[in-house]
């Protein structure tokens, strides 16, 4: 029952909750069959990769997945992260069965990756990308995308492999322009825009997708369409790989399950908060992964959780996971049935459908939230831009997390640092660069040092400490309780700076370490050069302990 919530979900499933899932499945699956073979040709494949890795992904986190709402798809994020691994990498321009062998294998990757992340509790990887990177990664991605589509809205191609190979191929070929082409993506884009502004209940993908193939049948337009689709499904059969592609696939791999990782993470949480479920994070990267892994059996590519369609399938009244059931079902049914329905779509519909995700992607008041709030993360938002703009989606992915473990780093590496003195009418010692009318004892310097205290800052940390001893303090008290470790090349810079101290006839002094850190420093031996009297509870303690020795009294202004 743990692992396979789908059977805890069939026994305590309500009759009367059907009617909604089914009407939210129906109404579910105008968006995904448009969605998932947009998408597919996003990432380099077939439209028909799409609906079969709709499917089988939908039926797979039935089973596996924890959420009762949550939908899994094809995702606008992942789809040049796939194309990239495709065609940049692995260079299948060019071979379709190629090109699905390889994506199959990337979902096979992904897939163990999150069950074993799932089974092993690694869902802390995601935090390797922090909300500024992500910001700055998903602008890159969005303009990525939306010059990647912009030939085919037009009714041309372009054979480019990064963003400014497609910009400037787009410029370069709009003499090549098809009219009609352009008249219904164009148009079609400004359908699904106008609705998801005006009027978000109206299924705009499904209104766009009709009216186009209805337009195409009747007045006979001279665009390229998706043409028919294969009947039925593929056979279940492992991807056609050999240990090189293997080789080559992983970092992509990885790539693709750190992204499924932070969105799986963002959406579940938002969307449990809605629906009062509680976030089981290990268990959702089992049921993605479980999904991937059943979709590389049928060629299909790397999925995630989609925040657009799960709002739509909540907004239709979806219950459980049985909508994606419905959803799935009706697929399945199109294409046994009826796998010529899609024929006369036109391939600019499917472009104006990536485009108008892309907007969705996009956050531009984001990044002027950042510039206002924090300049340093707005540098960073704008680095993970201009990496996945200017080299390629897989690099920016590089880039944003390199960018967000040094960021992390530099904060430990260079923490905020502060001398303390009391203020009239506030309880405490604060900092005398906010307070600089605080009171100081006369030869007492409290610091405080807002980090723990590593090999990396324990440099940083002698260095404040002998610019205060300069002075000519007679004690020096670190105000430790940010203090929340204390490791082995910290502890011999704190046993050598304290014989220097007291050669020049200054204490040094703890107040409110943890018991922990306490403990390591015992443990480390320290306490057999720094007095073991020199450590004290709070910091009026050591305060007090100072006046009984030197019977000083407060004065304003100044530190030491």
């Amino acid at each position: 029952m743990r692992w396979i919530p789908g059977l805890h979900a069939a026994r305590t499933y309500r009759a009367a909750w059907l009617p909604r899932d089914v009407v939210a499945g129906l109404v579910l699956t105008a968006l995904l069959v448009p969605q998932g073979m947009a998408y597919a040709e996003l990432a380099g494949l077939p439209p028909i990769t799409g609906l079969y890795t709709t499917v089988f992904c939908l039926l797979a986190y039935a089973v596996f997945g924890p959420s009762r709402v949550l939908v899994l798809g094809p995702d606008s994020s992942l789809g040049p992260m796939i194309a990239a691994v495709l065609v940049g990498t692995l260079g299948s321009d060019g071979d379709p069965a190629r090109a699905v062998a390889l994506a199959s294998g990337l979902a096979l990757l992904t897939g163990l990756m999150l069950t074993l992340a799932g089974f092993a509790k690694l869902g802390f990887l995601a935090d390797l990308l922090s909300r500024p990177t992500q910001i700055g990664y998903l602008n890159g991605l969005a303009l990525t995308i939306l010059i990647g589509q912009l030939p085919k809205l037009f009714g041309f191609s372009v054979d480019a492999d990064d963003l400014p190979g497609d910009a400037l191929g787009f410029v370069t070929g709009l003499g090549g322009t098809v009219p009609a082409a352009l008249l219904v993506g164009a148009g079609g884009l400004a359908l699904i825009l106008a609705l998801q502004r005006w009027a978000p209940r109206v299924p705009g993908v499904l209104v766009v997708v009709v009216a186009a193939i209805v337009a195409t049948r009747t007045l006979d337009l001279d665009v390229r369409v998706v043409g028919p689709l294969p009947a039925g499904f593929p056979p279940l059969q492992l991807p056609s790989l050999v240990w090189s592609d293997l080789a080559l696939l992983l970092g992509g791999a990885f790539g693709i399950t750190l992204v499924s990782l932070a969105d799986t993470i963002s959406t579940s949480s938002a969307f449990a908060a809605r629906t009062g479920q509680e976030v089981r994070g290990s268990q959702e990267m089992v049921g993605i992964g479980a999904a991937n892994l059943t979709v590389a059996l049928f060629q299909g590519f790397p999925v995630s959780t989609s925040g657009s369609r799960t709002a739509v399938a909540l907004q239709a009244g979806a219950r459980s996971q049985l909508t994606g059931v419905v959803g799935a079902l009706v697929i399945t049914l199109m294409l046994v049935a009826a796998p010529g329905l899609l024929r006369d779509l036109p391939q600019a519909i499917l472009a104006a459908v990536v485009v108008a995700a892309s907007f969705s992607l996009a956050d531009l008041p984001g990044l002027v939230r950042l510039w206002r709030q924090r300049r340093v993360e707005f540098a960073l938002a704008v680095a993970a831009f201009l990496g996945v703009a200017l080299l390629d989606v897989l690099a920016g992915i590089a880039i944003a997390v390199a960018l967000s473990v040094a960021n992390v780093f530099r904060r430990v590496w260079w923490p905020y640092q502060a001398v303390l003195g009391r203020v009239d009418g506030i309880a405490g010692y604060h900092d005398t660069t906010v307070h600089p009318e605080a009171a100081h004892l006369p030869g007492l310097v409290l610091f405080r040092f807002d980090a723990p205290l590593i090999f990396a800052n324990a440099r940083t940390f002698r260095h404040q400490v002998r610019a205060l001893a300069r002075s000519g303090p007679t004690w020096i008290v670190i105000a430790a309780e940010p203090i929340t470790d204390v490791d082995t090349t910290a502890a011999d810079t704190l046993a050598d700076l304290d014989e220097e101290l007291d050669a020049r006839g200054i204490t040094l002094v703890f107040a409110e370490l943890k018991t922990p850190v306490r403990s390591k420093i015992d443990r480390y031996g320290l306490t057999r050069t720094i007095d073991p009297a020199h450590f004290f509870p709070t910091l009026e303690d050591a305060v007090a302990a100072y006046r009984a020795r030197t019977d000083t009294d407060w004065e304003r202004g100044g530190t030491a």
